[in-house]
């Protein structure tokens, strides 16, 4: 007897796990684009920026792992621990896009 019985996904769920993925994968890429340029002196960044790209990461992650285990251990479907999971990370990758693009102006 298993268990964690396997709950498979909904075609709803793996449309919207896949564009929030898509979101998160687009807006991180702009954001090393941008902390990039910062590091060659095209882009107004703060002098903190090096070292909070590095801690950011790390708190993310940790917020993401916790994450995912509560949904686990609460029975969500696969999906829902991937949404779990992906929702610290998206969060920061949101949020310093936006702060990065506004030192642009």
């Amino acid at each position: 007897m298993r268990m964690f019985p396997f709950v498979p996904a909904s075609p709803a769920q793996m449309i919207r796990l896949g564009l929030r993925s898509s979101v998160m994968l687009a807006e991180a890429q702009a954001v090393m684009a941008m902390r990039l340029f910062g590091m060659f002196g095209l882009w107004p960044v703060t002098p903190q920026e090096n070292s909070r790209m590095v801690t950011e990461k790390i708190q993310a992650m940790h917020e993401s792992q916790a994450a995912a285990f509560r949904a686990v251990m609460k029975g969500a479907s696969a999906a829902g621990v991937a949404e779990a999971a992906l929702r610290p990370v998206s969060r920061r990758t949101h949020a310093n896009a936006g702060r990065l693009a506004k030192r642009s102006g």
